[in-house]
């Protein structure tokens, strides 16, 4: 009888039952070559390994240990390091295996989420293309979180961390590319910029279930987003059925030379089901090191603006508790100025405004950047400046960074007109036209009519020839409107009103 080679005989004993393979150590997408790690504050590091196995991570000369538990999981937190110069390396030592990762830096964390307005590739903005090709700055790093749907919380993700480069940021987002490159020339430090997006998705998908049922204003959502997915299912024929029905709809729009409908989605995998998103595309995420968040989203959740005011804060509480951190600076775009969204949209831009009572949020509007039947508009450069520099004065305290743009303080009736105070407009507002429908001015009959406005010093003079004795006034109330009012340094007047009249009093 030959003798086996030693190689096969180990392998052969390796596969007998009763023997398991030999752990490794095993780290979930977010940590690897040339990520960025959060700067002065504590470092969570996470991952897998055999039960009771020893584990050590060590970065930048810190050092420490942890010990896997009964199912293998295992955490370290690092203490706060500072930014330094040099790239470093990352090794995380157990008792089967090391893993080594390169070119490491310390630097600003930021999570970019929301819909398709943070989806918008560089490529697609406004002079996207000489972005595209000037998108050279090593010291940002992006890391793109494939789309996935889950009815569970994740332990992981697909994606990868890349230096910006051409070729890396065209399909990343604008907002929040420009949002990071703008952090990184400011402050001099490595950016990374963590992009968990997907167009055309509600806030409840980006929300944990225990979240929801927490909030009793989403319980009648819950309801109904399970009963649509358990009807479907007990019965995939439905989902079949519609698909046939659609593909032969999209034929004969071929033929017709029309667009082609929206394919229809599975209710079982729908993104817009209530927290798949956070169980498939953030979760997995936490609790890797952040110093925020920038959010543009809402135009999904437009059709119940009202329902939005608390929607959205328990969402960002969500976060944040999970998260760990504290409340970590959350900073979103309020929604741009766009025909088709009518006063849906102005109410829900008043939803997003009232979120500012939470501590540590920020509000960057684009009231004056939307294009009038795009809901996607171009002009993302904007909007990434607007979120930066509240980020520079908030976060990073940078005093001369003016971020705040011209906000109503109160209303003082003189005759037949209103005097709007308003705070952040000092030395007056400029662009100002009398000629675009800006204001809505309604008397105690709380029917409103268009108005016309002067600007008088830091003031608006606002009356309308149809109303004698005006009780209430609005900005910006509908879903276009040529926002044409700033302040001295470029920063809108933000959308308002100055009555507290429920949804559907008449206009």
């Amino acid at each position: 009888m030959r003798t086996m080679h030693l190689g096969i005989l180990v392998a052969l004993a390796l596969c007998l039952p009763g023997r398991p393979a030999a752990a490794t150590v095993s780290m979930p997408a977010i940590f690897g070559d040339n990520m960025v790690l959060q700067q002065d504050q504590k470092l969570p590091v996470w991952g897998t390994a055999a039960p009771s196995e020893a584990v050590t991570v060590t970065v930048g000369g810190e050092s420490a240990k942890a010990t896997a538990d009964a199912q293998g999981q295992w955490r370290v937190d690092l203490a706060p390091l500072k930014r330094g110069g040099a790239a470093l390396t990352m090794t995380i030592a157990g008792a089967a295996n090391t893993l080594t990762f390169t070119n490491v830096l310390i630097g600003e964390v930021w999570v970019c989420s929301g819909q398709s307005n943070m989806e918008f590739p560089l490529q697609r903005a406004n002079n996207g293309t000489a972005a595209v090709a000037a998108a050279r700055q090593p010291e940002i790093r992006l890391f793109l979180v494939t789309k996935k749907v889950a009815d569970q919380p994740q332990a992981d993700v697909q994606g990868r961390w890349t230096a910006v480069s051409p070729q890396t940021a065209a399909g990343f987002s604008a907002v929040g590319y420009f949002f990071g490159r703008e952090l990184q020339q400011k402050l001099d430090a490595p950016v990374g910029l963590i992009g968990s997006y997907w167009g055309g998705t509600p806030a409840e998908a980006w929300t944990s279930r225990s979240a929801l049922e927490g909030d009793e204003t989403q319980h009648s959502m819950l309801t109904n987003a399970d009963k649509r997915v358990g009807e479907a299912i007990k019965n995939p024929a439905l989902y079949e059925q519609q698909l046939k029905q659609w593909e032969a709809a999209t034929a004969k729009a071929k033929t017709e030379n029309k667009p082609a409908p929206r394919k229809p989605s599975d209710p079982a995998k729908d993104p817009h089901n209530p927290a798949v998103l956070y169980n498939g595309m953030l979760a997995p995420l936490i609790p890797y090191g952040i110093r925020g968040a920038i959010w543009y989203q809402g135009e999904s959740n437009a059709g119940q603006p009202l329902h939005y005011a608390s929607l959205f804060p328990t969402m960002i509480r969500d976060w944040r508790a999970r998260w760990g951190e504290g409340d970590f600076t959350f900073l979103f775009v309020q929604l741009a100025n766009y025909e088709p969204g009518g006063t849906n949209w102005a109410w829900l831009r008043e939803s997003q405004t009232r979120t500012l009572a939470l501590p540590h949020t920020g509000m960057a509007l684009a009231i004056d950047v939307g294009e009038k039947t795009d809901i996607h508009p171009k002009d993302k450069q904007t909007v990434g400046h607007r979120l930066a520099v509240i980020a520079l004065h908030d976060v990073y305290g940078k005093s001369d960074v003016v971020c705040q743009g011209p906000v109503f303080d109160k209303l003082v009736v003189e005759g037949n007109q209103a005097r709007l105070k308003l705070r952040h407009a000092a030395g007056g507002l400029t662009n100002a036209s009398t000629n675009a429908p800006l204001f809505l001015v309604a008397g105690k009959d709380r029917v409103f009519h268009v108005g016309q406005s002067k600007v008088d010093g830091d003031d608006l003079l606002v009356s309308s020839d149809a109303v004698a004795a005006p009780v209430a006034v609005r900005y910006a109330w509908t879903g276009w409107v040529d926002a044409n009012l700033h302040n001295r340094d470029g920063l809108p007047l933000a959308p308002f009103r100055t009555d507290d009249w429920p949804a559907g009093t008449k206009e």
